[in-house]
């Protein structure tokens, strides 16, 4: 069993290629590789890679790929876009997500005591079923963009539909980053109800989302104007992935939401600088390995025995988001009076789900303090994720295809 840092990250790295290969090889998307390379090598299948090594070590690449994929995402939120599709993307935004956090809540708070070994005296509804559904629904509501961008890319989609499609998938992640911290402030709460008040943990959640975006807006905007003397696009990748390490270590440190913090910074890069498209190609360069290694620890967390006791979980988390996605995305279309492809089929392209999901469920089993109930709620979302990622993309090809933003060219891929 290996235990050293850097041997670590070697054979996963190593080993996230040929699963990326492997992957790709049977028309999967190369995230489904790394998982499956880093389930291969956890304790609980080839016991290649220790569990501290995963858990603890490594936990800083979770960390600076949570960092740079929220960079991303703000770098997504470019303000004309979201300016013209308008009323379409906020009114299907809001109620997408408010279909998928209501529905798997209240799905999961039903189904957990009879899905899984959470029963009797040590589990009840709101010490653990109400915290985990919760938590799941919040998750849940997060979109993957990067396979997306890969299938529009590949098809060459374009049209009002394709828009809307990325305009929602960047602002419902960011959205879903604020109803998890809420998520996990209100699990706190109940799990420890002894601990602090409501009104404290509430007020201590807007504040550090509050205190997030400043910080983030400082460092996007001291990075702005720090690029003006960057010439280089290799200083330039130094210069930006320095300012992305610091805002998250300061966000750490402050105890504030990394993510948010980062988000703010690639919305401030891509609404105020001319070249902003050098910002997040540089970053690009560095995305691969990170990926591999991060979708590879992932993997490595799933424990076989408990994959086989949340396997029925996994399933309903997929049954619950689909029919979130699904209805709320048919209310926020009809009400905002969206085209009709949109209305239809805009619920099954927002399926793929990947790096957000899986990062945030890390973060959210340590709030958990029985072992066996983190171990769940992290196997079942990493178990839907794997299932998501072999089922999403031909969806969301089939909706572009409905939506007639394919051109004939390509119609036969």
């Amino acid at each position: 069993m290996i235990s050293n840092p850097l041997l670590g990250i070697g054979i996963l790295l190593i080993a996230g290629y040929f699963g990326g290969r492997a992957a790709n090889a049977v028309k999967l998307p190369r995230v489904s590789g790394y998982l499956i390379a880093g389930m291969l090598l956890s304790q609980s299948c080839f016991n290649i890679l220790s569990s501290h090594l995963v858990a603890k070590d490594l936990y800083i690449i979770t960390e600076i790929a949570l960092g740079i994929i929220a960079f991303n995402i703000g770098g997504s939120l470019i303000f004309r876009r979201i300016q013209r599709l308008g009323k379409n993307i906020v009114w299907i935004t809001f109620f997408q997500a408010g279909g998928v956090l209501i529905l798997s809540t209240l799905l999961l708070v039903l189904t957990i005591p009879l899905l899984t070994c959470l029963k009797g005296p040590d589990y009840d509804l709101l010490r653990t079923y109400f915290p985990m559904s919760l938590i799941i629904g919040a998750i849940s509501v997060s979109t993957a963009p990067g396979a997306i961008l890969a299938i529009i890319s590949e098809l060459k989609s374009k049209g009002p539909f394709t828009s809307t499609l990325l305009g929602i998938i960047a602002l419902g992640d960011g959205l879903a980053i604020i109803l998890f911290a809420l998520a996990c402030a209100a699990a706190h709460a109940l799990i420890n109800p002894e601990t602090i008040s409501w009104f404290k943990i509430i007020g201590g959640v807007f504040s550090e989302l509050s205190l997030s975006l400043v910080l983030g807006i400082l460092s996007g905007t001291v990075l702005v104007y720090t690029a003006r003397i960057v010439h280089r696009r290799e200083a330039l990748m130094m210069v930006v992935t320095g300012f992305i390490f610091i805002t998250i270590g300061i966000a750490v440190i402050l105890k504030f939401s990394s993510l948010l913090a980062c988000m703010a910074v690639g919305f401030i890069i891509v609404n105020t600088v001319k070249r902003h498209h050098d910002f997040f190609l540089v970053v690009e360069q560095i995305e691969e390995p990170l990926y591999g290694l991060f979708f590879g620890l992932a993997g490595a967390h799933v424990d076989f025995g408990a994959v086989r006791a949340s396997g029925l979980l996994a399933l309903a988390i997929i049954f619950a988001r689909m029919g979130g996605k699904e209805l709320g995305t048919w209310a926020g279309a009809k009400i905002s009076h969206a085209p009709e492809n949109v209305k239809k089929y805009l619920g099954i392209a927002l399926l793929p789900k990947a790096g957000v999901t899986v990062g945030l469920v890390l973060v959210a089993e340590e709030i958990f303090t029985i072992p066996l109930v983190a171990d769940i709620l992290v196997n079942a979302v990493i178990g839907s994720v794997i299932i998501n990622e072999l089922i999403s993309p031909p969806m969301v090809k089939y909706a572009l295809h409905k939506a007639g933003e394919i051109p004939a060219t390509q119609e036969a891929l």
